[in-house]
């Protein structure tokens, strides 16, 4: 670990606090029509790259009858539109309207509370395992479940088992189905495998989740598919690509917001007596942005800002890019170290780090270490 943190007496830390909390007051004092057109923009983007992609699919599923040169060009490009319309649901739109980033806007269909996204995982399930959990006990050990998902093994702390010797097969799977991982992160499937709870309380757990699986599959698999009657299969597999990408696309975007080799973990310790300056230590060093302008901002739904998003989760994420100039400018002046590189360093570090903690390792000693609230 590399991060050469300075550390803060407590007035400074009541400061560093103070002046991150004051980007936050001030940016909602700004909100208003701006942040609304843009968001509805993005859902309008989301409606039609969609209502375009499936059109092209259907269009080469067809061509046989008409000109079967059509036929990959337009299954292609129907699913690579796809595939943007499930990116942008996913990330700019879903994710960022459940974290109740609009609202204050009195939208119905901004509300985040009641919208479901078009994921086979249930919007509740989220809310309750990213919103309330994860962005609570950001990378607390035994509080986040986030932490490797339950399946791979990412920081030294983590104890090791056999079983993540195989991680450098399970992690490319994962990727691949990465909303199913989503879907049943919250059903707590290892307490029925131990005994720890019954198969009925394990089902009655699972008949939403499984109904909003049945819905998404009905829809991506069997209605769309069966439109385009005995040429169904181009639309079927357009779909099966589309969600791939957008699975893939996810996983390495939160990946990397997460596990680069400077994040850290830490014990339940630190929640204790944790001051709102340590709360922000905390989510500063357990995060990683990434570089890459406009385009990664909004394919990763302002995801490129993990350190701001950990800051401020209930703010409008198009506004992280220019938060994130004072707050790289305050952690500077703080002697705190702004994690930031671009995609290929980022997630190569994220692949080093399943590869090299798949086998037994022990955390690295950090050259300065602030102290965290509760810890000796």
């Amino acid at each position: 670990m590399s991060r050469p943190d300075r550390a803060l007496t407590p007035v400074e830390l009541d400061a560093f606090g103070a002046e991150l909390d004051a980007i936050r007051d001030r940016v909602i004092g700004e909100l208003g029509a701006k942040d609304t057109r843009y968001i509805r923009r993005v859902a309008a983007a989301v409606r039609w790259s969609g209502v375009l992609g499936r059109l092209l699919l259907f269009v080469g599923a067809f061509s046989p009858l008409f000109w079967s040169p059509l036929l990959w060009p337009a299954c292609i490009a129907g699913t690579l539109l796809l595939a943007l319309s499930k990116i942008l649901e996913n990330m700019e739109l879903g994710h960022n309207v459940m974290h109740g980033q609009y609202d204050w806007t009195g939208d119905p269909k901004l509300d985040g509370n009641s919208y479901e996204w078009d994921i086979v995982a249930t919007s509740d399930n989220w809310r309750k395992t990213h919103n309330f959990k994860h962005h609570t006990y950001t990378n607390v050990r035994g509080m986040d479940d986030d932490i490797g998902y339950g399946l791979l093994r990412i920081f030294p702390e983590q104890r090791w088992r056999p079983f993540y010797l195989l991680q450098p097969i399970i992690a490319p799977i994962f990727a691949l189905l990465f909303q199913w991982g989503v879907a049943i992160q919250d059903l707590r499937i290892g307490r029925w495998l131990k005994g720890r709870m019954t198969a009925r309380q394990l089902w009655k757990e699972t008949r939403p989740v499984g109904a909003k699986m049945a819905r998404q599959l009905g829809k991506d698999y069997l209605l769309f598919p069966a439109l385009a009657g005995p040429f169904f299969l181009p639309v079927m597999l357009g779909n099966l690509v589309a969600n791939g990408m957008r699975n893939i696309w996810t996983y390495v975007i939160i990946f990397c917001g997460h596990f680069t080799a400077d994040a850290e973990t830490f014990s339940k310790d630190c929640l204790r007596n944790e001051s709102r300056g340590h709360w922000y230590l905390r989510q500063l060093r357990g995060s990683s942005n990434l570089k890459g302008g406009w385009v990664i901002n909004v394919l990763s739904g302002n995801l490129s800002h993990q350190i701001e998003h950990h800051f401020y989760p209930d703010l409008p994420a198009n506004r992280y890019s220019r938060i994130a100039v004072e707050v790289k400018d305050i952690c500077r002046r703080y002697g705190q170290h702004y994690n930031t590189g671009s995609l290929p360093s980022q997630f190569g570090q994220v692949v080093w780090r399943i590869l090299r903690h798949a086998f037994p390792s022990r955390p690295a000693r950090m050259r300065v270490r602030q102290p965290v609230a509760g810890a000796a």
